[in-house]
């Protein structure tokens, strides 16, 4: 008989052979380490950054949502106007009570509370744009449901160009996926806005220019944001913050330029 010894064979630890290909797993677990920081670097970055340099910037104006004080503070100072469409008492109706959000492409979502009747007519319409965001010509229907189908005018908010509060929201996602012509991602950028930017309306044929004048962080709950005040032209534009979160709202409040 011939005797046989066995002998327990050590780990491999050098190139392993695909192929023709030597592969080193040393060389595999580090870049999959290295991908792995990166792709978390990629999304906590922005958050952060935002936190420490973007958000500072933002006053907190909107302290009680059914404050009138701080509604009209919000404006800004009123501009003596000869003309008011509504009684003194209606000057500063607000519309809302406290939302839960759940889906944030569902414009309904925003403000369940409201049981607001969201339309699928998309007849009223207008277009919409930012030049220092490259947002051009996008589409804003009233009413519109789907936010990733377009802008959506809040129900009840006036119109473009007529005294009142015109109130725009859009989706957002990281900034690193933002791109003008998605509406899932249309406002991921517009923290970096600035007071005296443009926005540009497109209405029944008429192009109305906006220039921002205040730029507002506020609670998800804080329903002054839909305010309506008589005395001038405003336009607010609403999405979510930190980029890529739903942890508050950004407000952009803008006024109709005087051409």
């Amino acid at each position: 008989m011939i005797p046989y010894r066995y002998v327990k064979r050590q780990p491999f630890v050098g190139k392993r052979r695909f192929g023709s290909v030597q592969v080193n797993p040393r060389l595999i677990a580090g870049l999959m380490v290295l991908a792995g920081i990166f792709f978390f670097l990629n999304a906590a970055y922005p958050i952060v950054s935002y936190q420490l340099w973007i958000a500072p910037r933002f006053s907190t104006t909107f302290a009680s949502p059914t404050s009138e004080s701080a509604i009209a503070q919000s404006f800004g100072q009123a501009q003596d106007r000869p003309y008011s469409p509504l009684p003194d008492k209606a000057q500063l109706e607000v519309l809302g009570t406290e939302m839960d959000l759940v889906d944030y492409t569902k414009a309904s979502n925003w403000f369940p509370s409201e049981k607001v009747v969201f339309s699928e007519n998309e007849s009223l319409n207008y277009l919409f744009s930012i030049p220092k965001l490259g947002i051009k010509e996008a589409k804003v229907i009233v009413g519109m449901e789907d936010l990733k189908k377009s802008l959506v005018q809040y129900p009840g908010t006036a119109l473009p160009g007529k005294f009142g509060n015109t109130v725009i929201f859009g989706h957002s996602v990281l900034p690193q996926f933002f791109n003008p012509k998605n509406y899932v991602s249309i406002f991921s950028t517009l923290p970096t806005l600035r007071v005296g930017d443009e926005i540009l309306v497109e209405y029944s044929e008429i192009e109305y220019k906006y220039l921002v004048e205040q730029m507002i962080e506020v609670p998800p709950d804080d329903i002054s944001i839909l305010a309506q005040r008589y005395d001038d032209s405003y336009l607010t534009l609403i999405t979510c913050v930190p980029p890529g979160t739903f942890l508050r709202r950004l407000i952009v409040r803008a006024r109709l330029s005087k051409i």
